[in-house]
């Protein structure tokens, strides 16, 4: 396997990035999962400028595209894979032990990993655990994910392959690793940035193409609503049957079969939408 690192592909073998480096000793750095389908990236556009959103909550350089493209490039070229994982990095590089940054300029690595497709459909938990609507980090997809991490193992304990946040307002807001959406009367909802959730690309062309409005939902929307389902770079959209203890009829309601229909018809037109 290859990655990019420092400017050229090396082999995973013998690639290395500094103990020192700012996004191993303080988590500071950015992260954006790509889907790659027969050596060809989903969306990268919308990825590469979530990116640059995220340097710049940061104080992080902006990333240069044009180098991350060849990146992917190169790594999915040298690693052919019918459904992968492109996952790149961005760091704040090498830097003391501590908060400061150092001043050698970021670290940037694209590496890819093959991926299974996800089950038509899925349990998830909800976790006592709040998302910050208003903290530092909102919005951002950095690679501080120790809370996810603790939250998802919970959610494997109990059966589940993911856990679900509220906000300090008692807001549904959003995944470990996904957003969430919500049918009711027949109509398709998802919390609104404003509830500090990501945002995430397929939510935003999962909105575009449904026509799903942004709405303020209480947690126990979710002991209501008729269909429930997640959206992610890798699940696409994904059903929930179990929320909880409560069991959601069928692996998909009608309005997320059809929510799922126009997003493959969409996306299979447009490769970078």
């Amino acid at each position: 396997m290859k990655i990019w690192l420092d400017g050229g592909l090396q082999d995973t073998e013998t690639a290395r990035v500094s103990v020192f480096d700012h996004g191993l000793t303080v988590g500071d750095g950015i992260f954006e999962t790509v889907k790659a389908v027969e050596g060809r990236p989903f969306a990268l556009t919308r990825h590469l400028d979530r990116l640059t959103r995220s340097a710049r909550g940061l104080g992080l350089p902006d990333p240069d595209h044009e180098e991350i493209r060849r990146a992917c490039r190169a790594v999915l070229e040298a690693n052919p894979m019918a459904f992968g994982r492109l996952r790149i990095t961005y760091t704040g590089g090498h830097g003391p032990l501590g908060s400061d940054r150092g001043d050698r300029g970021p670290t940037l690595v694209v590496a890819l990993g093959e991926a299974t497709r996800r089950p038509e459909s899925t349990a998830v938990i909800t976790v006592p655990w709040t998302r910050n609507e208003r903290g530092a980090l909102t919005g951002l997809k950095t690679t501080s994910y120790a809370e996810n991490v603790v939250a998802l193992a919970r959610a494997h304990q109990h059966g589940a392959s993911e856990a679900l946040f509220a906000n300090t307002l008692g807001q549904l807001c959003e995944g470990t690793g996904s957003n969430v959406f919500v049918v009711l009367d027949g109509e398709i909802h998802t919390p609104p940035l404003a509830s500090g959730c990501l945002a995430g690309i397929t939510r935003a062309l999962v909105a575009e193409w449904t026509g799903a409005g942004e709405t303020d939902l209480p947690l126990d929307v979710l002991r209501r609503a008729d269909e429930v389902f997640l959206t992610s770079s890798l699940r696409d959209i994904q059903a929930v049957h179990r929320v909880d203890d409560r069991e959601l009829p069928g692996a998909r309601g009608p309005v997320t079969a059809k929510a799922v229909r126009i997003f493959d018809e969409m996306s299979g037109h447009d490769q970078d939408p």
